[in-house]
């Protein structure tokens, strides 16, 4: 999902990525001001769990659930007659969310809506465009790419950043961006080598979904700011409102009722892996957004990221598709630049853990050598 619009919360604003998209910020890299502060404002956790016991269950809900949402997602479009219908699809997606959030609001109390309606039409419509687009580019791409395609978000959310809220990035945000560019430039040249299933049409959705995720960042990250709106208000009026404009463009294109009746007539394969997909997506969510408030937005990628990885290692293990190890060394390049972005946004929390580690293995060498220099001694 990462691919969403939820942000993180900023106790008053929200990621990663309390809305979704505050967490596809983090993951994406947009180094705001933002980000860095959530890292310090993160809270205490109010469970009796130990914080271990926490980090763990945390750790295994993300993988969890995306680990589902990314099979089923490649295992819906792995059957051709399914392809056509990842705009539908994602109508169901939308329907779960918008459900569920409004569930979540009930239950901890309804709140007046902060944001203006508006700035949701306009959130709606970015978010119909990047999930819309992620979900049916999966029909025309091998599954891997897409989802490195979606790791490299920084690249369209720093030229976002740069026209619409007018930011400066560093050298090291610079190196990032282009050691992105570099992985995804072979990673794509490997895939349109050696993968039968490799089409320009998906290139220009996924490249669509991720400038629309870039304006998304941009433009909620203003609106949480000024408004400070809860994670579900953001969740609940963005996929709602573009469930109906979903609905709308399925209805002009023509393919509304054939998709229902498609839908209809294939309930377990097609509704089924819908709303496995909306539902592992939507806890996916919560589990990121809960690890951000205990543990903070670097722990948090630092488990998404790994979480990628692990995506594109087992959809080559249970979905059959030709290997090279461009995809390995260029993978590994957008590694990279991830790290590099995650360590400009975390400069001085990762060196004080390098220094710390540094640190506890000159302590530990230098007890090591005293004990064996006394027994040297003794005998």
């Amino acid at each position: 999902m990462r691919s969403g619009i939820f942000r993180k919360p900023n106790m008053a604003t929200n990621p990663p990525n309390g809305s979704n998209q505050h967490v596809v910020n983090i993951a994406n890299g947009n180094g705001s001001k933002q980000d860095k502060e959530s890292e310090a404002g993160k809270t205490e956790p109010t469970s009796q769990l130990p914080m271990l016991a926490q980090f763990g269950i945390g750790v295994l809900g993300i993988f969890f659930f995306y680990l589902i949402y990314g099979y089923v997602q490649e295992l819906f479009f792995r059957a051709p007659e399914r392809k056509p219908y990842g705009w539908y699809l994602t109508l169901v997606q939308f329907a779960c969310y918008s459900s569920f959030a409004s569930i979540e609001m009930k239950w901890k109390g309804c709140q007046p809506r902060r944001i203006p309606m508006k700035t949701y039409i306009l959130l709606a419509f970015l978010t119909v465009g990047t999930m819309g687009m992620s979900n049916s580019s999966v029909g025309y791409l091998n599954y891997p790419t897409q989802v490195i395609f979606k790791c490299c978000k920084l690249i369209p959310v720093m030229i976002g950043g740069i026209l619409i809220q007018g930011k400066r990035y560093g050298p090291i945000d610079l190196s990032a961006a282009l050691c992105m560019s570099v992985g995804l430039i072979f990673f794509i040249l490997a895939d349109s080598t050696v993968s039968p299933n490799f089409n320009h049409t998906g290139i220009i959705m996924i490249s669509t979904a991720l400038c629309a995720d870039a304006a998304i960042g941009n433009v909620q990250e203003k609106a949480m700011k000024a408004y400070e709106a809860s994670n579900n208000e953001v969740v609940l009026y963005s996929y709602g409102i573009g469930f109906f404009y979903i609905l709308f463009y399925l209805f002009v294109n023509g393919n509304l009722f054939s998709s229902f009746w498609f839908f209809y007539e294939h309930p377990t394969e097609a509704y089924g892996y819908a709303i496995m997909y909306g539902v592992s997506g939507f806890f996916g969510v919560s589990f990121v957004l809960t690890m951000i408030r205990t543990f903070g937005a670097l722990m948090t990628v630092t488990v998404t990221t790994c979480r990628k990885a692990v995506t594109i290692v087992l959809s080559f293990l249970f979905f059959a598709k030709p290997f090279t190890m461009q995809y390995v060394w260029s993978g590994l390049v957008v590694l990279l630049g991830i790290f590099l972005n995650v360590y400009s946004k975390n400069r001085v929390k990762i060196n004080g853990i390098v220094s710390e580690g540094i640190r506890q293995i000159i302590i530990f060498i230098q007890k090591r050598g005293f004990k064996s220099q006394h027994q040297t001694m003794e005998v």
